[in-house]
């Protein structure tokens, strides 16, 4: 057994603006605020923590950091697009009309979206 092997993950995610970023989590994607203290918010996701903690000067990286396994993708984008979010259009991947790319073989979709910070996420069924 790993020393870390019965360890329960937290997920920490950077902000420049932690009221804002706080209203996208819970407000916009809908996640449970758990808490608040000097350290950041705290959101459960699945019995998992998301922490949303201030870094000044922070910049977003250009990659996916977070990514939500949903039943059914399309319908995660719809909803998102009913909350006032704007998908991630890349042109290197043949996406659809709601931005969602399915892999070649058709199993697996994702799709992506940027938090107030310029955080890449996703929404995907792998």
């Amino acid at each position: 057994m790993g020393i870390l092997h019965e360890a329960r993950p937290v997920i920490v995610i950077c902000t420049r603006d932690r009221a804002r970023a706080t209203g996208f989590y819970r407000d916009v994607l809908g996640l449970e605020l758990t808490s608040q203290d000097s350290f950041g918010a705290k959101f459960n996701i699945g019995g998992v923590t998301l922490q949303v903690s201030t870094v000044a000067g922070f910049k977003p990286h250009e990659h996916t950091i977070l990514g939500f396994k949903v039943p059914d993708v399309a319908q995660a984008v719809e909803a998102l697009r009913e909350k006032g979010v704007t998908l991630n259009i890349y042109h290197h991947f043949a996406q659809d009309g709601l931005g969602v790319w399915t892999a070649p073989g058709g199993a697996f979709r994702v799709a992506w979206l940027k938090d107030p910070d310029g955080n890449v996420l996703s929404v995907t069924n792998a």
